[in-house]
């Protein structure tokens, strides 16, 4: 009887160990549920999460709920914007780059003028000085009436009327008159030198001789052989020198009057300047 009774109580104290792992089983099926779940719905950037979670799980902690949560994703989202607003920002930031370089030609460009509104300052203060040394020897020897200076828009323009130089009709430089010449080319010696230009111009009175069939070769010829005066001087380059004749083709009087056709038979010294050389 008593066997009987302690047979009864010991059924009635059945061992629950099993339920612990089957409910840890139910719980596992559970999430395995939901991750699959998770995992069906196409969502790059949820299932980055979710890989951070399990890596998170198995890396970082001893039990489900001991891992750490994921950090914020702290990567530019600019990536997230739309196409249209990258090429925005694209089209923004070439649009500020290019006025930059706008903004910095603008300001080269003005350096530049600026650097050659000096230069030609300093040019022309140059030839003034050459003028000036000049009409110095012009008032000493008593020349104001045969040589005349002007400082114009192409240079440093000497005068020299042909009574001064010539015989009538004639392209040789009188003997008389080389010492002038010579001490002409004095006052054009530079440092440095310049580039100077000689010219011959006649009045519009025909002229046929035996060395000369028109005005026009009367004045090249003319030219030529006063600067050959001038090149006696062996410091003057001759490569800067050049000569032309104009004839009666640029008067600068009436060639109607006695007193026009005596400014028109001249010879011109042009000093140009150094921007004018360079062009």
């Amino acid at each position: 009887m008593s066997k009987r009774r302690r047979k009864k109580k010991e059924d009635s104290h059945m061992d629950e160990s099993w339920l612990l792992p089957y409910a840890d089983l139910l719980t596992l099926l559970l999430a395995l549920f939901i991750v699959l779940f998770s995992s069906s719905s196409v969502d790059a950037q949820k299932f980055q999460q979710l890989s951070q979670v399990f890596s998170g799980i198995f890396t970082g902690g001893t039990g489900p709920l001991e891992f750490q949560k994921p950090a914020d994703n702290e990567e530019d989202h600019s990536s997230d914007q739309p196409d249209n607003a990258q090429g925005g920002m694209m089209d923004s930031e070439e649009i500020t780059e290019t006025e930059k370089e706008l903004e910095t030609e603008k300001i080269i460009d003005e350096m530049k003028d600026a650097s050659k509104e000096i230069f030609e300052l300093e040019d022309r203060q140059e030839l003034e000085a050459i003028q000036a040394k000049v009409n110095t020897y012009i008032q000493k020897n008593d020349m104001s009436n045969k040589f005349d200076t002007a400082l114009t828009s192409e240079g440093l323009l000497l005068t020299i009327r042909d009574n001064v130089l010539f015989q009538s009709g004639r392209a040789e430089v009188r003997e008389a008159d080389k010492k002038t010449a010579r001490e002409l080319a004095i006052l054009l010696e530079m440092d440095p030198p310049r580039n100077i230009i000689i010219s011959g111009h006649t009045d519009n009175i025909p002229i046929r001789n035996a060395a000369f069939n028109s005005n026009w070769e009367l004045s090249v010829m003319r030219a030529v052989n006063f600067m050959k005066i001038l090149l006696e001087n062996e410091e003057l380059d001759p490569r800067l020198f050049s000569a032309k004749g104009f004839g009666e083709f640029d008067p600068i009087g009436d060639n109607g009057t006695d007193e026009g056709r005596t400014l028109n038979r001249r010879v011109e010294v042009l000093v140009l300047p150094r921007t004018k050389a360079d062009e």
